[in-house]
């Protein structure tokens, strides 16, 4: 028995109400270009948009005209998507809370979730949208995973509970030390000033 190998996510399809709410939201607010229109070519009554999230990767909807937004919870029970998150630049990150805001759009505020920050917000069909902002860059060569799979270990060893800012600290050191060699022999920690 093998495994079917995945190599990233190819793209998420949502059911969406009409053309334009879907255009508005996820063009007008969460600016990801409107790359792509056909039919939905296993349902001749519906369009099926889609759109760029900023990574090359696809969010698309199935939309139909006579479908109106219901702004109620998506449901969570088992199976069902809870929320989908979008990484935003630092930059971004710290404008978003008074751009929500300025909308009138509900949101949460900043939640550290202790290896990034996120505001989480509904979309106009109750989707549960986040924004997310990593707190830390993976050394060149390495991806969040890397880093994270690395940092997850530090924290069991150390008995936390969570990942925290020293485990993704130590979490590039050790991937940097692994990946780059070095002339010197020994490359401890050391102290330049011999106070």
């Amino acid at each position: 028995m093998q495994k079917l190998q995945t190599q990233g996510v190819h793209h998420i399809t949502l059911v969406g109400a009409d053309r334009q709410t879907s255009i508005d939201f996820w063009e007008g607010l969460l600016g990801m270009p409107f790359v792509f229109e056909q039919p939905n070519l296993d349902n001749a009554l519906e369009s099926h948009i889609y759109f760029d999230p900023g990574d090359g990767r696809l969010i698309t909807v199935f939309t139909r005209e006579d479908r109106k937004p219901d702004p109620r919870r998506t449901p969570t029970d088992p199976g069902c998507v809870h929320h989908i998150a979008f990484n935003v630049s630092r930059a971004v990150f710290m404008q978003a809370v008074a751009r929500l805001d300025a909308r009138g759009i509900k949101h949460t505020g900043v939640r550290d979730r202790k290896i990034f920050d996120a505001i989480y917000f509904e979309d106009p069909l109750g989707l549960l949208i986040e924004l997310s902002c990593w707190k830390f860059d993976p050394p060149f060569g390495f991806t969040y995973s890397d880093v994270l799979f690395e940092a997850h270990k530090l924290r069991v060893a150390a008995g936390e509970r969570a990942i925290g800012e020293v485990h993704l600290a130590d979490a590039i050191e050790k991937l940097v030390l692994r990946s780059r060699p070095s002339l010197s022999d020994v490359r401890s920690a050391k102290d330049p000033y011999r106070r």
